[in-house]
């Protein structure tokens, strides 16, 4: 079989080479007005990978670029190459310059191996790179690389290439972006797998050119597209993969293989086995809970509030095994993945049916199974049979189990039967309201004074908290007075109270001002001009949606939201005597299947009351819903920038 490889692997070096040769002639006929606007213009994009019996795979990439401008010439000065020691290897073999002077220069500068840059987690990912020193417009760069491995790091063994084998060992998996964020003329990518894997592939959101050819007992597909020119997209776009085209290909054959793997290689490593330490926690943390939820929240709550995230490389363990629960608990320190396992054993501690699961933030898992995930959570079976899922990851200070920043989002559970991939369900606005009430008195002079309370659940509730709940607690005051002093810098505020964030878990955010705003109407001879003070936009934090560009009348692509949500402003507004007219902007109001409004002012005796409803339904919205909610938008801003005027 090795002989077979090597084979195919002078085969593609022979491709390579000839390739090479044309690389003058591709680079003489690039039309440089056709990229106006561009650096840079890659050439071509070609990779080639041949699969081993065992899911090694060896990665050959060659590419060419040429310099549009001066700009392209100033910022393209490196070769990079990412890789991670642990589990793959990686070369950059060749770097060449073509000057539009017609030289060709080789670099011969030395590969230089650093640390690549991290935050957060630190596991040892490195880049190799080579100085090309300062380009021309008109110059072009060839690279050749070769890598050998897999993303993650993986257990050890003997074998020295073990650790460049994919952790479900004798498959191969690829996810392929045919999208850009320059323009590239040609992308290829190759494949040679044994015919007797079945590899599965499947192309998203646009069109390949797919050739495959049979040789002896491997199959070689080939995947071409031309022409690819990045696409500018407004903020709140879903991600590059769930827009433009991608490839995904697998050996797997089903998700439910990939699910047992999952829970096979864990129990296997013994990810999940409760130390005595750890069942004496769970007993003394239970000793109140009244019920199965209690005992679910609080051990999801526990392990979220009480280990650090902060990843680190600590050797076995690291990619899809998850380390053993004594080091969780010892460290009480990690990424998702330590997180999601100290809770497992935790719950299985408590007598819990506990698993891992995997899932992906961010971004859609489409049906092929390769692996399109970045983030690891628990799952625990109820009584009822029903699994749930929890996130400790994602939920410290926050009163959800599963957080709703996270719905409408794919997971696949490791389960000992396996399991189909799974969709989390939309999660009703009213669990995620933010609510502001306020009395108010307007006086002659133009003096506002009154008691604003807000409160807030869910995902609004995290978003409240935010902005006043720092890690010191001497400094909660001043924060809660600086987002009243934000909006209203000359305002008196006579008190700020707000609950304590230490108890979160017993109740919702609430915080209440008692203030008055000295000059805050516009007070001329026979009116006055005023604002009520909820319709301005208090706590614009917790209401993300007014951030959003409503000059955009249509999208052409699914947008995201924070999460789904309800808010809800009411104000009573007492006028000064005498003021008998009053000029009210008009009711708004529409309901549509994601998103309602309703919003308006009443008159009742010498009294304004504003109110607003907003309904948002969805996390991810369809690019049809866009009207809808861009209207909802529209309507709350016509509110801030529409006075109410009083007349004598």
């Amino acid at each position: 079989m090795k002989r077979y490889t090597l084979f195919f692997l002078l085969l593609f070096s022979a491709t390579w080479m000839l390739q090479a040769q044309d690389c003058r002639s591709q680079i003489e006929d690039v039309d440089a007005s056709k990229y106006a606007g561009y650096d840079i213009v890659t050439i071509f994009d070609s990779t080639n990978v041949v699969m081993e019996e065992s899911g090694l795979s060896h990665v050959y990439v060659h590419k060419l670029y040429k310099v549009l401008t001066p700009a392209g010439g100033r910022d393209f000065n490196t070769v990079i190459m990412d890789y991670d020691p642990l589990s793959a290897y990686a070369e950059i073999r060749e770097v060449k310059i073509y000057r539009r002077s017609g030289l060709m220069e080789k670099v011969d500068a030395p590969v230089l191996d650093y640390p690549a840059p991290a935050h957060m987690i630190y596991w040892g990912a490195r880049q190799k790179m080579v100085n090309i020193g300062r380009l021309e417009p008109g110059d072009a760069v060839e690279v050749v690389t070769y890598k050998k491995g897999f993303t993650y790091a993986l257990l050890q063994n003997e074998d020295p290439d073990a650790k460049y084998i994919p952790p479900m060992r004798g498959h191969f998996y690829d996810i392929v972006p045919f999208w850009s964020e320059q323009p590239v003329q040609e992308k290829v990518y190759q494949v040679s797998v044994l015919t007797s894997k079945n590899l599965r592939y499947a192309v998203y959101h646009g069109t390949l050119d797919a050739k495959q050819k049979q040789d002896a007992n491997r199959t070689v597909y080939t995947f071409t597209k031309k022409d690819i020119l990045p696409i500018s997209v407004p903020a709140h776009t879903l991600a590059n993969n769930d827009i433009q085209t991608k490839l995904l290909l697998s050996t797997a054959q089903s998700w439910e293989a990939k699910s047992m793997w999952f829970y096979g290689v864990n129990e296997d490593y013994g990810s999940f086995v409760p130390t005595d330490e750890v069942k004496a926690k769970v007993a003394e943390l239970l000793k109140k809970a009244k019920s199965e939820n209690d005992s679910i929240s609080i051990l999801t709550h526990w392990v979220a509030d009480n280990m650090r995230y902060s990843g680190i490389s600590m050797g076995e363990g690291e990619g899809f095994t998850l380390h053993k629960c004594e080091m969780n608990y010892t460290d009480r320190c990690g990424v998702c993945k330590d997180k999601a396992g100290l809770l497992i054993a935790m719950l299985r501690a408590a007598g819990f049916k506990a698993y891992a699961a995997m899932t992906m933030a961010g971004e859609r898992i489409d049906d092929i199974p390769a692996d399109q995930f970045n983030h690891c959570v628990t799952v625990v079976q109820r009584r009822d049979g029903n699994y749930q899922l929890l996130d400790p990851t994602w939920v410290p200070n926050l009163r959800e189990l599963w957080s709703s920043a996270e719905q409408q989002q794919n997971y696949l559970m490791g389960l000992p039967k396996g399991a189909k991939l799974g969709l989390t369900p939309t999660s009703r606005a009213e669990n995620h309201y933010v609510k502001m009430s306020a009395v108010t008195k307007l006086d002659q002079d133009g003096t506002l004074s009154g008691t604003v309370t807000v409160s807030a659940e869910g995902q609004s509730d995290q978003l409240v908290r935010r902005g006043i709940f720092s890690r010191r607690p001497a400094d909660w005051k001043d924060n809660a007075e600086r987002q009243f002093f934000a909006l209203y810098p000359n305002a008196k505020l006579k008190s700020a109270k707000y609950t304590d964030n230490f108890t979160y878990l017993e109740h919702p955010v609430e915080i209440t001002y008692k203030f008055s705003i000295p000059n805050y109407a516009t007070i001329g001879d026979e009116e006055i001009v005023v604002t009520p003070f909820l319709a301005k936009g208090f706590f614009k934090y917790a209401m993300p949606e007014v951030g959003y560009d409503v000059s955009l009348e249509k999208r052409d692509y699914p947008f995201s939201d924070r999460c789904s949500r309800l808010v809800q402003l009411s104000e009573t507004m007492t006028i000064p005597a005498g003021y008998t007219s009053v000029t009210m902007p008009k009711a708004r109001s529409f309901k549509a299947d994601a998103v309602s409004f309703d919003g308006g002012y009443k008159l009742e005796t010498s009294k304004v009351v504003f109110y607003e409803n907003v309904r948002l339904g969805k996390r991810v919205y369809e690019a049809s819903d866009w009207p809808d909610y861009r209207q909802a938008v529209i309507n709350q801003k016509f509110y801030m920038d529409t006075p109410v005027v009083l007349t004598k």
